[in-house]
């Protein structure tokens, strides 16, 4: 595969991006989240050039980004009204709900299931391409197969060269983290994939209680064991143990002042480590960006501190999880 792809700025490049997704080619889309890789849904070649340019595999689903709630009886059936009042809450935003297909949705969108995940994306330029297209675009993260996600368009350009039209660059996302994903087609609404959205969140919104287990088998976007990886190996330790038989070979991410003290005392290299917020939020935030950039030191492994393992880190924990899987 061999395309020549080019980046697109917002000031005149709206309007070349939509042409380009109205015309069956793949475009990737910058959303609050991470950037997307983003083909017309209800075009069955175009969305089979997401899987070829990402390398993904087929039954993998997709999630359908759309302009508003009132599309979603396009794409889904027996909508429960519990979709509604958190599409009402928290649309356009980070959350993804997952319905019944209807039977007009291509299987190629769905991983051939009988579901499909739905969202609004919050990011101005995104949503202007939904509403002047009128359409659903699938969109997964805009990087090849179970690597980093992107969540600047200079990130995307490198992973995605020469396999994708072009890369409308919207600037670094807001949130840094991919959507949280709630099943909304069972009796207990669950949370499938953690993200901004946190389970406290929704059910706040929900007045009603929300699942969220630790693991699942559920064929949902971004649930597979190895996920999320650099091209560095990565290892979390415990605070304590950070800088533990260090080596030349090693750079370190981490949020504690405990752990920047102990790197300091074991004398490693300043350029070798990276600090980030020990605010959740602003974690989620920077994750992805500063494995990039450790990514790109040329290291043997990335060895990064142990996060709090409490319901508000769930989602990084997640990320980290399957960043590390074989």
């Amino acid at each position: 595969m061999s395309i020549e792809t080019i980046v697109l700025k917002p000031d005149d490049g709206l309007t070349k991006a939509t042409d380009l997704l109205l015309s069956g080619d793949c475009v990737a889309l910058p959303t609050e989240t991470v950037y997307g890789l983003a083909a017309d849904a209800s075009n069955e070649k175009a969305v089979r050039k997401v899987f070829e340019a990402k390398g993904r595999p087929l039954d993998h689903p997709l999630i359908v980004h759309i302009p508003g709630a009132d599309h979603i009886k396009r794409w889904a059936i027996d909508v429960p009204e519990l979709a509604y009042k958190l599409a009402e809450q928290f649309w356009p935003g980070p959350l993804t709900l997952l319905l019944s297909k209807s039977p007009d949705v291509s299987s190629v969108v769905t991983g051939g299931l009988d579901t499909i995940a739905l969202r609004v994306p919050e990011h101005p330029l995104f949503l202007d391409i939904l509403r002047q297209a009128d359409l659903g675009l699938a969109a997964p993260s805009a990087n090849r197969y179970k690597k980093l996600s992107p969540t600047t368009a200079n990130q995307v350009f490198k992973g995605m060269q020469g396999r994708i039209k072009a890369v409308l660059d919207g600037g670094p996302c807001e949130f840094g983290l991919e959507s949280t994903i709630v099943d909304l087609t069972s009796a207990a609404p669950t949370v499938l994939r953690a993200g901004p959205i946190t389970r406290a969140m929704l059910e706040s919104a929900a007045g009603i209680t929300i699942e969220q287990p630790e693991s699942h088998k559920v064929a949902v976007p971004g649930n597979v064991a190895a996920h999320y990886q650099p091209g560095t190996r990565l290892r979390e330790y415990k605070t304590q143990d950070l800088a533990s038989n260090d080596a030349p070979s090693c750079c370190y991410l981490f949020y504690s002042e405990e752990a920047g003290d102990l790197l300091r005392k074991a004398e490693v290299d300043p350029s070798r480590c990276l600090k980030v917020s020990d605010d959740c939020v602003e974690y989620g935030k920077t994750l992805y960006s500063a494995l990039h950039k450790l990514d790109e030191g040329g290291y043997d492994e990335i060895r990064i501190e142990a996060t709090p393992r409490s319901e508000r880190w769930a989602a990084i924990n997640d990320r980290l999880r399957r960043a590390q899987g074989d």
